[in-house]
């Protein structure tokens, strides 16, 4: 297997070796509009060329997967919203399957379509907000409104689903929070009517941008081996040309009944993944209208397991049940308890491979909970990628990870 080095801050800030000309030592960050979020980078600098480049994260620490410990099951889920801020959903479905599987609980297909449909549309919004910011960082300003433009409408999705835009801790254990109001398959509809030709809108405007070319093509390059070795996953590792992709390798939640594309790179530099994550948006496009047609044949149903020691019974329940009103309290007031030992689930979040490795000892509330973040993993290959480069490319690479520091930091 490759073996790579990771330089540490202390190694480049170390003292300078005699007889050798010293290097520049700057910092960029932790406060920098181009680190997409609290990130410091310790750059060791022969003129504007990046000799080495070192990430120091923990400035956004927020003790998540600790605090998980000290809350029931269910209650637990609104932390994983707060991970990868920009895929809640993705970290809800995340943890409500490692907790399943735990249960061995049965989940119905109506669930598992509205699932499938929502993380896919979640997928879209982060592509969205990583295009935006990426043209941003390298002064493409049009691109960034259009992005959010169709942001905004997925964001309106969510809302109308769970009554929040961004934290909607809307996919439960053993469901999902509410029913689907009657609103949600006409907007979904509306939206990706029209979202394939506003993608087209973006290729316009960059694909073959001479610009988006020159800063984008040939920059941040990794091979497929090295890429492998330092544990890159998602878009970053598809653009080496490593078709991997979970949904594909270990279907979750009915993946492998729906049809799509892996899209892959081939040289692994910066506009490989560009051109991979707008590939990505056009094939979520495709399975959310196949999870869209299913729910609309389908019809209605229920939105949770009818399992009631694990989800609650619906509201129409608990006003002429007493048996209804009694697993209501007990599961919110003491919370349900798995057998002993544990479980792990992996799933393909718009930024790579998120796991969730979740130990029960009995009780209410999780013994231990350990969340795999893709941009963790991601980040170490910055080092690598940078080697070489100009810092003026540091920016489009750094971007072009798609690092987002709720999901390093946790």
């Amino acid at each position: 297997m490759t073996t790579i080095h990771v330089p540490t801050p202390q190694e480049i800030t170390g003292p300078a070796q005699a007889g050798k000309t010293e290097n520049m030592v700057l910092n960029m960050g932790p406060h920098h509009p181009s680190t997409h979020g609290v990130l410091r980078l310790v750059l060791e600098l022969d003129g504007e060329q990046v000799v080495n480049v070192a990430p120091d994260i923990g400035f956004l620490h927020t003790g998540i997967e600790k605090n998980m410990e000290a809350k029931t099951y269910q209650q637990a889920v609104v932390m994983t919203d707060r991970m990868d801020y920009l895929a809640p959903l993705s970290n809800n479905l995340c943890y409500a399957l490692a907790v399943e599987k735990l249960l061995d609980v049965e989940i119905p297909e109506r669930v598992q379509i509205a699932r499938v449909l929502l993380v896919e549309l979640q997928r879209i919004s982060s592509h969205l907000v990583w295009l935006g910011t990426h043209a941003l960082d390298l002064a493409a300003m049009t691109v960034f409104l259009y992005t959010f433009r169709e942001r905004e409408q997925i964001l309106d999705i969510f809302e109308l689903v769970s009554g929040a835009r961004m934290m909607t801790s809307y996919i439960r254990i053993g469901g999902l929070a509410y029913d689907l109001p009657s609103e949600f398959l006409p907007t979904v509809g509306a939206f990706l009517d029209i979202m394939p030709g506003r993608i087209d809108e973006y290729e316009d405007l960059l694909t073959a941008n001479p610009l988006w070319l020159e800063r984008t093509v040939d920059v941040g390059v990794i091979d497929e081996a090295s890429a492998l070795a330092l544990g890159l996953t998602g878009a970053n590792l598809r653009a080496t040309g490593c078709a991997y992709d979970v949904r594909k390798a270990m279907p979750y939640s009915g993946y492998e009944t729906y049809d799509f594309a892996v899209p892959v790179g081939k040289k692994g530099d910066t506009y490989d993944r560009y051109r991979v994550r707008v590939a990505e948006m056009r094939e979520s496009v495709k399975i959310a209208r196949q999870a869209w047609e299913r729910l609309r044949e389908i019809g209605p149903g229920p939105y949770a397991t009818a399992d009631r020691k694990v989800a609650p019974p619906p509201k129409s329940e608990i006003t002429h049940s007493m048996e209804s009103l009694i697993h209501h309290f007990k599961l919110w007031t003491e919370g349900f308890k798995p057998p002993r030992g544990d479980a792990y689930v992996s799933i393909e979040s718009p930024r790579g491979v998120l796991g969730c490795y979740v130990v029960s000892d009995g009780g209410p509330k999780p013994w231990r909970v350990h969340f795999r973040s893709p941009s963790f993993v991601n980040l170490q290959s910055l080092p690598h990628m940078a080697k070489g480069s100009m810092v003026a490319d540091l920016v489009a690479l750094t971007a072009s990870l798609d690092p987002l520091l709720g999901d390093v930091d946790r």
